[in-house]
């Protein structure tokens, strides 16, 4: 197993934490309003305090990238103890300082004791995954049925750890995780480079992604939250009308539109293009798939439109390892001279200006969206064990002005 990185202590207030769902099996998956119960304001009320008697963690898949720092921070700010997973494929080791050092500074100003952060140098896919989460686990030997549980004959216990026997013994062993939720950014994400190599995203974001669920399920890890895309949408992203969450669904659903009229949805989208955009549809399908068969899972799948921005203290921001492919660390290779030329692709869109409008939303504000999912499963108020929501600010934004800010910069460098 590799070894971890620890930094802070957890609170010393004892508390209960539990992201378990109401086992409810409500057949909607999609929330019907505009703004849902998900983003309600009273979100540092619910019951997601961690207890440091047993020291719970939000496990982060790729929480060294954009959107992942970012949530790593905001979930340490919230008193979350947080594992990170990152293979640095994408990102920079030198994140996790940077993180450590913006949570000691909040925690410090608030003279409390910042919470436990690990971090593992590993491939979500790795087999070393088994060995990481066997070392968040706890064992209790019992002697009545129990879920999670395996014979405590078929167990020795020797150098190495516990091992199989055939003994036959009526005891039983439970295992407990202290890993409470999990968070995965861990996707590949260019779409040009899907293009070029499609089998390389359907090994990682498809085959992983099953891999990885049935690991958590053989650890009872059951509360999940998935960096999802508006790209599941298709053809639909492009009609210029509001994309509700009931356009895109993986098993029949019945809603009322926005003027009252019920309507029923297939599964299915028409007009994705590229193997980035199937393999989140495929991602969301076999998730949803997965909580209809067992409902003890709570999954939630967050479909983001354009992540934009940094925190406000410039020490955190996107800084691929890759060659960028978003709009804002582009426009930063042309202002440090790497790139001469700020391109825009598509100058016949029906917009003022002929260029593209986007939903553009601040990175913060989108990982405060993850804790808001984590909040809402926690006190009950998704009541599916699969819903999907959008996450974006619903104001367009063209793609040439948010480009305007920066011109200044670059003709005083030229």
């Amino acid at each position: 197993m590799e070894s971890a990185t620890n930094s802070g202590t957890a609170s010393p207030t004892p508390s209960v934490f539990s992201l378990s769902t109401t086992g409810s099996s409500e057949a909607a998956s999609t929330p019907d309003t505009h703004r849902s119960m998900l983003f309600d304001d009273d979100v540092a009320g619910d019951p997601l305090d961690i207890a440091a008697g047993n020291s719970p963690f939000i496990m982060v898949v790729g929480g060294l990238g954009y959107i992942g720092s970012h949530t790593v921070l905001e979930l340490l700010k919230e008193g979350y103890n947080v594992l990170i997973i990152d293979d640095l494929s994408n990102s920079y080791e030198n994140v996790l300082d940077r993180i450590k050092a913006l949570a000691s500074e909040h925690f410090a100003a608030q003279g409390k004791a910042m919470p436990s952060l690990h971090f593992q140098h590993l491939d979500y896919r790795s087999p070393a995954m088994r060995s990481v989460l066997a070392g968040y686990s706890s064992y209790s030997v019992v002697h009545k049925p129990s879920m999670n549980r395996f014979p405590y004959s078929a167990l020795q216990r020797t150098d190495s750890g516990i091992e199989m026997n055939d003994e036959a013994d009526d005891r039983m062993v439970t295992r407990v995780s202290r890993i409470t939720g999990v968070i995965h950014f861990a996707a590949y994400k260019s779409v040009e480079e899907s293009i070029r190599m499609p089998l390389r995203y359907y090994s990682n974001n498809v085959c992983g992604l099953v891999d990885f669920l049935g690991l958590l399920e053989e650890y009872g890890i059951k509360n999940f939250v998935f960096s999802s895309s508006a790209t599941v949408y298709g053809e639909m992203a492009n009609c210029g009308v509001p994309l509700r969450e009931e356009l895109c669904v993986h098993h029949p659903e019945t809603f009322q539109d926005h003027d009252g009229t019920e309507r029923r949805m297939s599964p299915g989208v028409i007009g994705l293009t590229s193997p980035y955009g199937r393999s989140k549809f495929m991602c969301e399908s076999i998730l949803a798939d997965l909580a209809v068969s067992d409902p003890s899972w709570s999954i939630t799948a967050l479909r983001y439109f354009n992540p934009v921005g940094c925190h406000e203290s410039g020490i955190l921001g996107e800084d691929p390892r890759q060659k960028p492919s978003n709009l804002i660390p582009v426009i930063a290779t042309v202002l440090t001279g790497t790139k001469p030329v700020l391109d825009i692709f598509g100058t016949d869109w029906n917009t003022p200006d002929g260029t593209a409008v986007r939903d553009f939303i601040h990175v913060v504000d989108l990982a405060r969206g993850h804790i808001a999912a984590l909040a809402a499963s926690a006190a009950g108020r998704v009541k599916a064990p699969f819903r999907a929501y959008n996450l974006g600010e619903s104001m367009p934004g063209h793609a040439e002005g948010l480009g305007w800010p920066y011109s200044p910069t670059v003709a005083d460098d030229t």
